[in-house]
């Protein structure tokens, strides 16, 4: 088994939804996970605070130059994730798309490099 990463993509300009709505994507999204587990599939997943809420530490000159993250501009940003043992690119896939109809949102899989 070969792990995969599923990235939920949050758009940064996006109105959260609705109460209801929230309350029913979370409810799918626990179904999600809950038909990982079942599946072998689950290692972990998450949502992630806002990216108001990061810092970012990048190197520069031999040092680490800390910033308020929320100063990195973009469309989207990483809402949460999904780390899953998947047999294949394509069963990866599977789960992904089952993951964007959970989360209403886009879904980036990308396998592990390296994985033998």
């Amino acid at each position: 088994m070969k792990h995969y990463l599923l990235s939920v993509i949050q758009p940064a300009d996006g109105t959260p939804p609705d109460p209801e709505a929230l309350a029913r994507i979370m409810r799918d999204v626990e179904a999600f996970n809950d038909e990982l587990r079942a599946a072998g599939a689950f290692v972990f997943a998450g949502g992630l605070d806002g990216p108001e809420t990061a810092t970012l530490l990048r190197p520069r000159d031999g040092d680490v130059l800390v910033t308020d993250a929320s100063r990195t501009e973009g469309e989207e940003y990483l809402g949460g994730l999904c780390l899953i043992r998947s047999a294949d690119q394509d069963e990866a896939l599977a789960w992904g798309r089952k993951a964007a109809l959970a989360t209403t949102l886009p879904i980036e899989v990308r396998p592990f490099v390296d994985q033998h």
